[in-house]
């Protein structure tokens, strides 16, 4: 029988906001693990206000944030803080991705709260790191993507360099710093100590590159990285094709290109000294591309195209929308996309758990919280008296709504 998850009993205080640190934290809820995410009055974290909203509730915050208790406590001021030490005092884990040196400010750092919990763990992100003469550089997704070199690799040649249509430098450094903290968890297990993991958003998208960095210095500057467009610069054929619908990928290596041509009842390829060997096919990528993209005209639908390159093993796959993915059986069987039926917000598809683990089933422990929900609950659980939450509740530095 698979059980719930390999991080049951694992307690996280979360001081993250918008999507690195969150995205991290829902796969440690999804493995088991209970979060308490604290968040700052009057509105919390800020993704509550994303659209698309329904009924004043963000979908960009229930896809990340899913069975986290939330509590709105205002750790900037003396009484937050100490109600934020005391609950570091009862985690396993820390994860915050403000700007470095903001929780220090706060009272917050990692020495600050290693006093309270020794062994605690502790993972901050941000968009150049904590160390570093650009540490203090203020960052997004899109600046980690220009700077990291992954919008240079990003469009056409001689056209602009383009950003990536989905947040990778925020969602990469969440599942970093997932794959970090479980390092470090190991760690404590096998030896007692906590850790302190520093997790740049650029240092993750640098990680990326798997030729880019080290083959101009190799080369002499014979390799030049830059966008290629529709195109797989080391490969042909590899890139992006017109189908008879829209737009079709494939690529090609050594090993499967028998296979193409046989694909493309062109067995007369294989001779051709145009295309014998990968060199002469990058020569000649242009010809060997409209060789194909004619050959895909003569099908009907991209599914045709797809289905015969699949009966010759030639890796493919039709260019899907986002939009698409909710639709697409193999996706709904492993987990990727999950149907999450939100009791304010209504039934929608997420993303699900990125990974599968034998005998492990990756769940979520409860919705979505309205703004400080958990309040009453975690601080009591603390030792705070209900006089004492009333006292902060009339403060303001306890604060709750009813929707979000």
């Amino acid at each position: 029988m698979a059980v719930t998850g390999l991080l049951d009993g694992i307690r996280i205080v979360d001081f993250s906001q918008y999507l690195a640190g969150p995205s991290c934290t829902r796969l440690m809820v999804e493995q088991g693990a209970e979060c308490i995410k604290l968040e700052l009055p009057d509105h919390g974290d800020p993704s509550r206000g994303l659209q698309p909203r329904i009924n004043r509730r963000s979908a960009f915050y229930v896809q990340q944030n899913r069975g986290k208790r939330s509590v709105c406590l205002d750790f900037r001021i003396d009484h937050g803080r100490t109600i934020a030490v005391d609950l570091v005092a009862t985690a396993d884990v820390v994860v915050e991705n403000f700007s470095p040196g903001v929780m220090g400010r706060y009272g917050l750092s990692y020495d600050d709260l290693v006093p309270v919990k020794p062994d605690l763990i502790m993972a901050s992100i941000s968009g150049f790191g904590q160390s570093g003469p650009l540490a203090d550089r203020p960052a997004f997704d899109f600046i980690a993507q220009g700077f990291s070199g992954i919008a240079h690799m990003t469009g056409f040649e001689d056209g602009p360099p383009l950003l990536v249509g989905s947040a990778i430098a925020d969602s990469n450094a969440g599942i970093h710093a997932f794959g970090a903290i479980g390092a470090a968890l190991f760690h404590r297990e096998r030896t007692g100590e906590g850790s302190y993991l520093d997790i740049s958003m650029v240092d993750a998208l640098v990680h990326m590159h798997e030729t880019g960095v080290h083959a101009p210095g190799l080369t002499d500057g014979e390799y030049v990285p830059i966008r290629h467009g529709r195109d797989y610069q080391p490969v042909a054929p590899a890139g992006v094709f017109a189908g008879p619908e829209s737009w079709i990928i494939l690529i090609v290596t050594v090993h499967q290109v028998d296979q193409l041509w046989d694909a493309l009842g062109r067995p007369d390829l294989a001779e051709d000294l145009r295309f014998k060997g990968n060199t002469a096919r990058v020569a000649n990528r242009a010809e060997l591309n409209r060789i194909i993209e004619g050959w895909m005209a003569t099908f009907s639908t991209d599914d045709e195209v797809i289905e015969a390159l699949l009966s010759h093993r030639v890796p493919c796959t039709k260019v899907n929308s986002p939009a698409d993915l909710k639709d697409i059986p193999h996706l709904l069987e492993r987990g990727s996309i999950v149907v999450h039926d939100d009791p304010v917000l209504g039934e929608a598809a997420f993303p699900g758990h990125p990974f599968t683990i034998a005998g492990v089933a990756p769940s979520v422990h409860g919705s979505v919280e309205s703004l400080g929900q958990s309040n009453v609950d975690v601080l009591r659980s603390i030792g705070i008296t209900p006089e004492r939450i009333a006292q902060l509740e009339a403060s303001q530095v306890l604060v709750s709504k009813a929707h979000g």
